[in-house]
Protein backbone atom coordinates (compact mmCIF):
# COMPACT_ATOMS: atom_id res chain seq x y z
CA UNK A 1 0.00 0.00 0.00
CA UNK A 2 2.90 2.33 0.76
CA UNK A 3 4.40 1.62 -2.68
CA UNK A 4 1.09 2.44 -4.35
CA UNK A 5 0.80 5.65 -2.33
CA UNK A 6 4.31 6.74 -3.32
CA UNK A 7 3.76 6.02 -7.02
CA UNK A 8 0.37 7.78 -7.06
CA UNK A 9 1.63 10.72 -4.98
CA UNK A 10 -1.05 10.31 -2.30
CA UNK A 11 -1.25 9.13 1.30
CA UNK A 12 -1.64 5.48 2.36
CA UNK A 13 -5.00 6.47 3.85
CA UNK A 14 -6.19 7.60 0.42
CA UNK A 15 -5.08 4.27 -1.10
CA UNK A 16 -7.03 2.48 1.62
CA UNK A 17 -10.16 4.51 0.89
CA UNK A 18 -9.92 3.75 -2.83
CA UNK A 19 -9.29 0.01 -2.33
CA UNK A 20 -12.25 -0.25 0.05
CA UNK A 21 -14.59 1.78 -2.16
CA UNK A 22 -15.12 4.50 0.42
CA UNK A 23 -16.37 7.98 -0.64
CA UNK A 24 -14.48 11.24 -0.16
CA UNK A 25 -11.93 10.71 -2.97
CA UNK A 26 -12.03 12.78 -6.17
CA UNK A 27 -12.33 10.93 -9.45
CA UNK A 28 -8.91 12.14 -10.63
CA UNK A 29 -7.24 10.91 -7.45
CA UNK A 30 -9.12 7.62 -7.63
CA UNK A 31 -7.94 7.14 -11.22
CA UNK A 32 -4.31 7.87 -10.18
CA UNK A 33 -4.48 5.31 -7.39
CA UNK A 34 -6.10 2.64 -9.59
CA UNK A 35 -3.46 3.19 -12.27
CA UNK A 36 -0.69 2.78 -9.67
CA UNK A 37 -2.34 -0.42 -8.42
CA UNK A 38 -2.42 -1.85 -11.93
CA UNK A 39 1.18 -0.89 -12.62
CA UNK A 40 2.44 -2.48 -9.40
CA UNK A 41 0.10 -5.47 -9.51
CA UNK A 42 -1.35 -4.52 -6.12
CA UNK A 43 -4.35 -6.38 -4.70
CA UNK A 44 -5.91 -5.75 -1.28
CA UNK A 45 -5.16 -8.56 1.18
CA UNK A 46 -8.50 -10.12 2.12
CA UNK A 47 -6.99 -11.95 5.09
CA UNK A 48 -5.63 -8.71 6.51
CA UNK A 49 -9.01 -7.05 5.95
CA UNK A 50 -10.72 -9.89 7.80
CA UNK A 51 -8.38 -9.53 10.78
CA UNK A 52 -8.86 -5.78 10.87
CA UNK A 53 -12.63 -5.76 10.45
CA UNK A 54 -13.46 -9.03 12.19
CA UNK A 55 -15.42 -10.33 9.18
CA UNK A 56 -14.61 -12.39 6.09
CA UNK A 57 -17.33 -11.17 3.70
CA UNK A 58 -18.15 -14.80 2.96
CA UNK A 59 -21.32 -16.81 3.53
CA UNK A 60 -21.18 -20.58 3.84
CA UNK A 61 -23.86 -22.70 2.18
CA UNK A 62 -24.41 -26.30 3.27
CA UNK A 63 -26.63 -28.51 1.15
CA UNK A 64 -27.31 -32.22 0.94
CA UNK A 65 -28.16 -32.50 -2.75
CA UNK A 66 -27.31 -30.57 -5.91
CA UNK A 67 -29.30 -32.96 -8.10
CA UNK A 68 -32.70 -31.30 -7.63
CA UNK A 69 -33.75 -28.25 -9.60
CA UNK A 70 -35.09 -26.54 -6.48
CA UNK A 71 -31.77 -26.72 -4.63
CA UNK A 72 -29.79 -25.58 -7.66
CA UNK A 73 -32.02 -22.55 -8.27
CA UNK A 74 -32.07 -21.65 -4.57
CA UNK A 75 -28.27 -21.83 -4.47
CA UNK A 76 -28.03 -19.67 -7.59
CA UNK A 77 -30.34 -17.08 -6.02
CA UNK A 78 -28.32 -17.06 -2.78
CA UNK A 79 -25.04 -16.53 -4.67
CA UNK A 80 -26.55 -13.70 -6.74
CA UNK A 81 -28.01 -11.93 -3.72
CA UNK A 82 -24.82 -12.38 -1.70
CA UNK A 83 -22.77 -10.80 -4.50
CA UNK A 84 -25.10 -7.80 -4.55
CA UNK A 85 -24.26 -7.28 -0.87
CA UNK A 86 -20.53 -7.68 -1.48
CA UNK A 87 -20.26 -11.22 -0.13
CA UNK A 88 -18.78 -14.36 -1.64
CA UNK A 89 -20.30 -17.83 -1.16
CA UNK A 90 -18.47 -20.97 -0.08
CA UNK A 91 -20.38 -24.15 -0.91
CA UNK A 92 -20.02 -27.37 1.05
CA UNK A 93 -22.21 -30.27 -0.13
CA UNK A 94 -22.89 -33.01 2.41
CA UNK A 95 -22.35 -36.31 0.63
CA UNK A 96 -23.99 -38.63 3.16
CA UNK A 97 -27.15 -37.57 5.06
CA UNK A 98 -25.99 -38.33 8.61
CA UNK A 99 -25.69 -36.17 11.72
CA UNK A 100 -21.92 -36.74 11.79
CA UNK A 101 -21.62 -35.43 8.25
CA UNK A 102 -23.67 -32.33 9.11
CA UNK A 103 -21.49 -31.68 12.16
CA UNK A 104 -18.42 -32.12 9.99
CA UNK A 105 -19.76 -29.65 7.43
CA UNK A 106 -20.27 -26.99 10.10
CA UNK A 107 -16.75 -27.59 11.39
CA UNK A 108 -15.17 -27.42 7.92
CA UNK A 109 -16.95 -24.21 7.01
CA UNK A 110 -15.83 -22.74 10.33
CA UNK A 111 -12.24 -23.53 9.39
CA UNK A 112 -12.78 -21.92 5.97
CA UNK A 113 -13.59 -18.61 7.68
CA UNK A 114 -17.19 -17.68 6.92
CA UNK A 115 -19.32 -15.08 8.64
CA UNK A 116 -22.62 -17.00 8.62
CA UNK A 117 -24.33 -20.13 7.30
CA UNK A 118 -27.29 -20.77 5.02
CA UNK A 119 -28.46 -24.38 5.13
CA UNK A 120 -30.45 -26.03 2.32
CA UNK A 121 -31.14 -29.36 3.94
CA UNK A 122 -33.81 -31.55 5.53
CA UNK A 123 -34.23 -30.43 9.11
CA UNK A 124 -34.30 -33.89 10.68
CA UNK A 125 -30.53 -33.88 10.21
CA UNK A 126 -30.18 -30.55 12.01
CA UNK A 127 -32.80 -30.89 14.73
CA UNK A 128 -30.78 -33.19 16.97
CA UNK A 129 -28.85 -32.72 20.19
CA UNK A 130 -25.68 -34.07 18.58
CA UNK A 131 -25.57 -31.28 15.99
CA UNK A 132 -23.72 -28.23 17.30
CA UNK A 133 -23.19 -24.91 15.55
CA UNK A 134 -19.90 -23.00 15.59
CA UNK A 135 -20.03 -20.44 18.42
CA UNK A 136 -21.21 -16.99 17.39
CA UNK A 137 -22.08 -17.96 13.79
CA UNK A 138 -25.57 -17.09 12.59
CA UNK A 139 -27.68 -19.58 10.61
CA UNK A 140 -30.71 -19.35 8.31
CA UNK A 141 -32.34 -22.52 6.97
CA UNK A 142 -33.90 -22.58 3.50
CA UNK A 143 -36.83 -24.84 2.63
CA UNK A 144 -37.33 -26.68 5.90
CA UNK A 145 -39.37 -26.86 9.07
CA UNK A 146 -36.89 -26.00 11.80
CA UNK A 147 -39.19 -25.53 14.77
CA UNK A 148 -37.82 -23.02 17.27
CA UNK A 149 -34.12 -23.68 16.75
CA UNK A 150 -33.52 -21.77 13.52
CA UNK A 151 -34.75 -18.93 11.37
CA UNK A 152 -36.41 -20.38 8.25
CA UNK A 153 -37.20 -19.07 4.77
CA UNK A 154 -39.42 -21.37 2.75
CA UNK A 155 -41.78 -21.51 -0.19
CA UNK A 156 -45.45 -21.83 0.78
CA UNK A 157 -45.44 -25.51 -0.10
CA UNK A 158 -48.90 -26.23 1.31
CA UNK A 159 -50.48 -23.21 -0.35
CA UNK A 160 -49.09 -24.18 -3.74
CA UNK A 161 -50.31 -27.77 -3.40
CA UNK A 162 -53.79 -26.55 -2.41
CA UNK A 163 -53.93 -24.32 -5.49
CA UNK A 164 -52.92 -27.23 -7.74
CA UNK A 165 -55.61 -29.55 -6.35
CA UNK A 166 -58.33 -26.89 -6.31
CA UNK A 167 -57.56 -26.00 -9.93
CA UNK A 168 -58.17 -29.60 -10.99
CA UNK A 169 -61.31 -29.94 -8.87
CA UNK A 170 -62.66 -26.65 -10.23
CA UNK A 171 -62.25 -28.06 -13.75
CA UNK A 172 -64.67 -30.81 -12.79
CA UNK A 173 -62.43 -33.78 -11.93
CA UNK A 174 -63.90 -36.11 -9.32
CA UNK A 175 -60.59 -36.51 -7.52
CA UNK A 176 -56.85 -35.91 -7.99
CA UNK A 177 -54.06 -38.49 -7.89
CA UNK A 178 -50.73 -37.44 -6.43
CA UNK A 179 -47.22 -38.27 -7.58
CA UNK A 180 -45.28 -37.40 -4.41
CA UNK A 181 -41.60 -36.73 -3.77
CA UNK A 182 -39.37 -38.96 -1.60
CA UNK A 183 -40.45 -39.84 1.93
CA UNK A 184 -37.42 -38.16 3.51
CA UNK A 185 -38.26 -34.76 2.05
CA UNK A 186 -40.15 -32.30 4.20
CA UNK A 187 -41.18 -30.32 1.10
CA UNK A 188 -42.67 -33.49 -0.39
CA UNK A 189 -44.39 -34.24 2.89
CA UNK A 190 -46.02 -30.80 3.11
CA UNK A 191 -47.22 -30.99 -0.51
CA UNK A 192 -48.67 -34.47 0.03
CA UNK A 193 -50.36 -33.43 3.28
CA UNK A 194 -51.95 -30.42 1.58
CA UNK A 195 -53.10 -32.58 -1.36
CA UNK A 196 -54.80 -35.01 1.01
CA UNK A 197 -56.34 -32.28 3.20
CA UNK A 198 -57.70 -30.36 0.20
CA UNK A 199 -59.41 -33.44 -1.22
CA UNK A 200 -60.82 -34.40 2.17
CA UNK A 201 -62.06 -30.87 2.75
CA UNK A 202 -63.86 -31.00 -0.60
CA UNK A 203 -65.56 -34.27 0.35
CA UNK A 204 -63.44 -36.40 -1.98
CA UNK A 205 -61.62 -39.61 -1.12
CA UNK A 206 -57.87 -39.32 -1.80
CA UNK A 207 -56.60 -42.10 -4.09
CA UNK A 208 -53.54 -44.13 -3.18
CA UNK A 209 -50.44 -41.96 -3.19
CA UNK A 210 -47.75 -42.80 -5.78
CA UNK A 211 -44.15 -42.15 -4.69
CA UNK A 212 -41.27 -40.80 -6.80
CA UNK A 213 -37.80 -39.41 -6.05
CA UNK A 214 -37.95 -36.00 -7.83
CA UNK A 215 -36.41 -37.44 -11.03
CA UNK A 216 -38.03 -37.66 -14.46
CA UNK A 217 -37.22 -41.39 -14.46
CA UNK A 218 -39.31 -41.94 -11.34
CA UNK A 219 -42.12 -39.91 -12.91
CA UNK A 220 -41.98 -42.17 -15.95
CA UNK A 221 -42.28 -45.29 -13.79
CA UNK A 222 -45.19 -43.79 -11.89
CA UNK A 223 -46.85 -42.76 -15.15
CA UNK A 224 -46.84 -46.35 -16.39
CA UNK A 225 -48.81 -47.30 -13.26
CA UNK A 226 -51.24 -44.38 -13.43
CA UNK A 227 -51.92 -44.97 -17.13
CA UNK A 228 -53.48 -48.29 -16.15
CA UNK A 229 -55.84 -46.66 -13.61
CA UNK A 230 -59.15 -46.28 -15.49
CA UNK A 231 -60.51 -43.77 -12.94
CA UNK A 232 -57.46 -41.49 -13.09
CA UNK A 233 -58.32 -38.25 -14.89
CA UNK A 234 -56.10 -35.78 -13.02
CA UNK A 235 -52.59 -35.96 -11.49
CA UNK A 236 -50.75 -33.46 -9.30
CA UNK A 237 -47.00 -34.13 -9.56
CA UNK A 238 -44.84 -32.79 -6.71
CA UNK A 239 -42.30 -31.33 -9.14
CA UNK A 240 -41.96 -30.56 -12.84
CA UNK A 241 -39.23 -33.12 -13.51
CA UNK A 242 -41.44 -35.99 -12.35
CA UNK A 243 -44.28 -34.48 -14.37
CA UNK A 244 -42.04 -34.63 -17.46
CA UNK A 245 -41.51 -38.39 -17.03
CA UNK A 246 -45.20 -38.80 -16.33
CA UNK A 247 -46.13 -37.09 -19.60
CA UNK A 248 -43.87 -39.42 -21.56
CA UNK A 249 -45.33 -42.55 -19.93
CA UNK A 250 -48.91 -41.42 -20.56
CA UNK A 251 -48.09 -40.69 -24.18
CA UNK A 252 -46.54 -44.14 -24.66
CA UNK A 253 -49.61 -45.78 -23.15
CA UNK A 254 -51.97 -43.83 -25.43
CA UNK A 255 -53.41 -41.61 -22.66
CA UNK A 256 -53.73 -38.10 -24.07
CA UNK A 257 -52.97 -35.00 -21.97
CA UNK A 258 -55.18 -33.18 -21.18
CA UNK A 259 -58.02 -34.94 -23.06
CA UNK A 260 -57.74 -38.14 -20.98
CA UNK A 261 -55.64 -37.04 -18.02
CA UNK A 262 -54.83 -33.53 -16.77
CA UNK A 263 -51.39 -32.95 -15.19
CA UNK A 264 -50.16 -30.19 -12.85
CA UNK A 265 -46.53 -29.85 -11.76
CA UNK A 266 -44.72 -27.84 -9.10
CA UNK A 267 -41.68 -25.49 -9.47
CA UNK A 268 -42.28 -23.83 -12.87
CA UNK A 269 -38.81 -24.64 -14.17
CA UNK A 270 -37.89 -22.67 -17.33
CA UNK A 271 -38.40 -25.74 -19.53
CA UNK A 272 -41.94 -26.46 -18.31
CA UNK A 273 -43.43 -24.10 -20.89
CA UNK A 274 -41.78 -26.24 -23.60
CA UNK A 275 -43.13 -29.61 -22.42
CA UNK A 276 -45.60 -31.32 -24.75
CA UNK A 277 -48.14 -30.14 -23.88
CA UNK A 278 -46.88 -27.04 -22.02
CA UNK A 279 -47.20 -27.81 -18.31
CA UNK A 280 -49.64 -26.20 -15.91
CA UNK A 281 -47.59 -25.82 -12.73
CA UNK A 282 -47.04 -24.02 -9.43
CA UNK A 283 -44.49 -21.22 -9.68
CA UNK A 284 -41.87 -20.99 -6.92
CA UNK A 285 -40.04 -17.67 -6.50
CA UNK A 286 -36.53 -19.04 -5.94
CA UNK A 287 -34.98 -15.60 -6.36
CA UNK A 288 -37.06 -14.25 -3.48
CA UNK A 289 -36.18 -17.24 -1.28
CA UNK A 290 -32.48 -16.67 -1.93
CA UNK A 291 -32.76 -12.94 -1.33
CA UNK A 292 -34.58 -13.39 1.97
CA UNK A 293 -32.06 -16.01 3.12
CA UNK A 294 -29.15 -13.65 2.50
CA UNK A 295 -30.85 -10.59 3.94
CA UNK A 296 -32.00 -12.61 6.94
CA UNK A 297 -28.56 -13.93 7.81
CA UNK A 298 -26.92 -10.52 7.26
CA UNK A 299 -29.54 -8.97 9.52
CA UNK A 300 -28.79 -11.56 12.20
CA UNK A 301 -25.07 -10.74 11.88
CA UNK A 302 -25.92 -7.08 12.56
CA UNK A 303 -27.98 -8.30 15.54
CA UNK A 304 -31.11 -6.61 14.24
CA UNK A 305 -32.65 -9.75 12.72
CA UNK A 306 -35.62 -11.86 13.66
CA UNK A 307 -35.50 -14.32 16.53
CA UNK A 308 -34.95 -18.06 16.24
CA UNK A 309 -38.03 -20.02 15.31
CA UNK A 310 -39.39 -17.44 12.86
CA UNK A 311 -40.55 -18.80 9.49
CA UNK A 312 -41.04 -16.61 6.42
CA UNK A 313 -43.16 -18.16 3.66
CA UNK A 314 -42.75 -16.96 0.07
CA UNK A 315 -46.06 -17.16 -1.83
CA UNK A 316 -46.55 -19.39 -4.88
CA UNK A 317 -48.86 -18.93 -7.86
CA UNK A 318 -50.61 -21.21 -10.33
CA UNK A 319 -49.39 -20.92 -13.94
CA UNK A 320 -52.08 -22.25 -16.28
CA UNK A 321 -50.93 -23.86 -19.51
CA UNK A 322 -52.22 -26.58 -21.83
CA UNK A 323 -51.79 -29.71 -19.70
CA UNK A 324 -55.08 -29.28 -17.79
CA UNK A 325 -58.69 -29.27 -18.98
CA UNK A 326 -62.15 -30.40 -17.90
CA UNK A 327 -62.61 -34.18 -17.91
CA UNK A 328 -64.28 -35.73 -20.92
CA UNK A 329 -67.92 -36.69 -20.42
CA UNK A 330 -69.09 -40.20 -21.16
CA UNK A 331 -65.73 -41.85 -20.54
Amino acid sequence: MADVAQLAGVSSQTVSRVSNGFPGVTEDTRAQVLAAMRELGYRPNSAARALRRGEFRTLGVITFSLSTMGNIRTLEAIATSAAEHGYAVTLLPVAVPTQDEVNGAFSRLGELAVDAFIVIMEIHLLDAATVSLPPGVQVVVADSDAGDRYTVVDTDQAGGARDAVRHLLDLGHDTVWHLAGPEGSFAAQRRANAWRATLTGAGRTPPALVRGDWSAASGYRAGLLLADEPECTAVFAANDQMALGLLRALHERGRRVPEDISVVGFDDIPESASFLPPLTTIHQDFAEVGRLCVEGVLSKMRQDGVEHGTTTLVPTRLVRRASTAAPRTGR
